[in-house]
């Protein structure tokens, strides 16, 4: 008797891939830099230390019954604060429960557990989302998920605000209700998923949804729709947004009157920063604190270049992808674009925190180059003129130090290396499965 066979869906065996390459990835940069809980270097500094991993601890008091307050007053903090505003904003995410299993004096740990999680869902929810865009292989899908999940924003900005990194998980699942709503599928779970994001951290969320709809408006110009079903999906895109933030208009209406009782605080003014910061913080091991983190990796950044120029590839394809990408761009430079990004309110610190949206856009774009085949030899040689361009002008930069130009001339010279091999295994296969077919059918003529 046969035994039965465990079949792994392409999507389920992206998404555990993704996850597990995003987790070790995590884990092993820490455990080098000998970072907490893999060495004495703390992580808890500034925010984190001062604010979200006490909040945290005061909920693990309160799900212990054990704290000095309840959810509107926490006497805890200084002579005692509201509580509710710091729970909707800090805590509402279904990951900070996850407290409650580790110990009183662990809670360090749990936080980092927590981001950790929260970081490998992304990756496993981009790369499902991808192979929903468009079918492709699973593998490829897993990296190029893991890439977002650990891009340059999550690992400089978010892993540090562990409640941003809702928003990178809430983007591609937004971008599934959309996908949803084009198909007429789901409006139930869209609603609920709307509501989740909004709830887990409104902040990021209403980013994420600028950027979900914006890649469904793209998704419905491509599809090719006439007008009157392309506003029906609209539509219907519409009343699950609006239903899915109405769900969650409790907790943010108590937000949001709460930062406008504290507010003003520190008044800042935007200043986009030179282009050469800008194109720098795509390239390896830069930072700058004030500068958006585009980093994605080399690979996704060279594919989404190769996009253009790919022949395989529709020129609506081509041309849609690589205009959001562009224009998403220079929307985080104009100051009325940078405010509508930010709800209108200059960020006091960092003022590039959409950035994970664009960072996204260019996995999508690389996913859509490889998806059509491995780019050919012309539109790869451009990818890398484009990308020496850019190193060029980064290279006025003093957020590129002088070990980002080895570990990127290896990144591109492997990276090209790769995909010209990859090219020609595919091209091999191709010839043979020809040659396979052709030989059938000659001895199909012989036999007639």
């Amino acid at each position: 008797m046969d035994r039965p066979t465990l079949r792994v869906r392409p999507r389920h065996a992206a998404a555990l891939l993704a996850a597990a390459i995003t987790v070790t990835a995590f884990c092993a940069a820490d455990a080098v830099a000998r970072s907490y809980p893999f060495g004495p270097r703390t992580r808890a500094v500034n925010d984190l230390g001062n604010q979200y991993v006490p909040f945290h601890a005061h909920l693990w008091d309160l799900l212990h019954g054990r704290a000095d307050g309840g959810l509107l007053i926490n006497w805890q903090s200084g002579f005692g604060s509201s509580f509710l505003p710091d729970l909707g904003t800090y805590l509402s995410s279904p990951f900070a429960l996850l407290v409650a299993v580790f110990p009183r004096d662990e809670i360090d740990l749990a936080v980092y557990v927590v981001t950790v999680l929260k970081t490998a869902c992304a990756g496993a929810a981009m790369a499902w989302l991808l192979l929903r865009l468009r079918p492709g292989r699973w593998w490829v899908a897993g990296l190029l998920g893991a890439a977002y999940a650990l891009c340059g924003w999550s690992v400089a900005d978010a892993s540090y605000n562990p409640m941003w990194i809702d928003g990178l998980i809430a983007l591609p699942l937004l971008c599934l209700v959309g996908e949803w709503a084009l198909a007429g599928r789901r409006r139930l779970l869209g609603v609920l998923i709307v509501a989740a994001a909004w709830i887990a951290n409104f902040y990021t969320a209403y980013m994420a949804t600028i950027g979900a709809g914006l890649i469904l408006l793209l998704r419905l110009w491509l599809s090719g729709l006439p007008r009157r079903r392309a506003l029906a999906t609209a539509g219907r895109a519409a009343v699950t947004v609006a239903l899915g933030v109405g769900l969650a208009a409790p907790l943010v209406t108590v937000i949001y009157f709460g930062t406008k009782h504290a507010y003003p605080g520190r008044v800042t003014h935007f200043a986009p920063v030179p282009t050469q910061d800008l194109l720098a913080r795509l390239l390896p091991t830069t930072y700058g604190f004030g500068s958006p983190a585009l980093f994605v990796g080399t690979t996704a950044l060279l594919l989404a270049l190769a996009l253009p120029f790919h022949r395989a590839a529709p020129v609506r394809v081509r041309a849609g992808w690589s205009l959001l990408v562009v224009a998403v761009t220079l929307s985080m430079q104009w100051t009325p674009t940078h405010l509508a990004w930010h709800a209108f309110t200059t960020p006091n610190g960092s003022p590039y925190r959409q950035t994970f949206v664009l960072c996204a856009l260019l996995v999508i774009a690389a996913w859509h180059a490889l998806s059509y085949g491995v780019p050919d030899r012309r539109a790869l040689t451009a990818a890398a003129v484009l990308l020496a361009l850019i190193a060029a002008v980064a290279s006025g930069s003093a957020l590129v130090r002088s070990f980002a130009w080895p570990v990127l001339s290896l990144a591109a010279a492997g990276t090209l290396g790769g995909l010209d091999l990859l090219g020609r295994a595919r091209a091999d296969a191709f010839a043979e499965v020809s040659r396979a077919a052709a030989g059938r059918r000659r001895r199909l003529l012989v036999g007639s």
